[in-house]
């Protein structure tokens, strides 16, 4: 057997470029490990705060008031209900309904305050028209809690 020592001559450009190559190559296979890795949700309660309670936007209920039409329009966030207030009441109607406007925004405040249409209290001689309004702002909510 011959020794022949074999000597290999690199140019440290070509070291250059490969080790660039093999870093970018590994940053490469680690961001595409940590993308397609699957991650586990998170199990939330019911009851949890993160979870949100209604699709964010304003919805509105109508109210017919003597063949006049009244919106209740009620706008919320994904976890609460930011204001609620009539839409489209012309004078004619409020000057029927004097009733209206601040049984609503009594209502509204008390709603917006406790986040829920539970205890809500209302003087006696508007019983009916705390009630349809009620039933509004409910009807309103139903369809911002949507399919969450």
């Amino acid at each position: 057997m011959s020794a022949k020592t074999k000597i290999l001559v690199f140019r440290m450009r070509e070291i250059i470029y490969t080790a660039i190559f093999a870093v970018l190559g590994i940053i490469l296979l680690v961001l595409l490990f940590f993308m397609f890795l699957p991650v586990a949700e998170e199990t939330s309660d019911e009851g949890s705060a993160s979870a949100p309670k209604y699709i964010a936007g304003v919805y509105t209920s109508p109210v017919s008031l003597n063949g006049s039409s009244v919106d209740v329009e009620v706008v919320v966030d994904e976890n609460h209900i930011n204001s609620i207030r009539l839409v489209n009441l012309n004078d004619t109607v409020s000057a029927m309904y004097p009733l209206v406007s601040p049984t609503l925004d009594s209502i509204a405040s008390q709603v917006c305050q406790s986040q829920s249409l539970e205890n809500i209290t209302y003087p006696s001689d508007s019983k009916y028209t705390s009630q349809m309004l009620l039933d509004a702002i409910s009807e309103a909510l139903t369809l911002a809690e949507g399919d969450i």
